[in-house]
């Protein structure tokens, strides 16, 4: 094959993958649960907190979900992701703090 035609399969590939998970339309968006209302900021931030936890829980039971499909849209997720970020410690201080107590400079090598 020419390198050419190598590239092109390999670009196509990767956008038929690429389109292939790219979300669609919610349609449960702005509509209640039949056991809740909407899920907004706060629960979002809540479940995204603890969504690692239930997302072991979920490969034993068929019933659970990480992700609450009747939610306010934008609010939700960002809340989502909030809770997410709180759970796995995503302030990305850790690495500033332990070059202070090394005695390097934060972002350079010693000298």
């Amino acid at each position: 094959m020419k390198p050419c035609l190598t590239l092109l399969v390999v670009v196509l590939l990767v956008l038929g993958i690429l389109a292939g998970c790219a979300p669609g339309p919610n349609p449960s968006k702005g509509t209640g649960s039949e056991q809740a209302g909407v899920a907004g900021f706060w629960l979002g931030l809540w479940q995204g907190f603890i969504a690692p936890l239930v997302f072991v829980v979920s490969l034993f039971r068929r019933d659970l979900s990480i992700y609450e499909v009747h939610n306010s849209g934008a609010w939700y997720n960002f809340g989502y992701l909030f809770g997410l970020s709180c759970f796995f410690g995503g302030s990305g201080n850790r690495a500033a703090r332990r070059a202070v107590k090394s005695g390097t400079a934060p972002g350079g090598a010693g000298q």
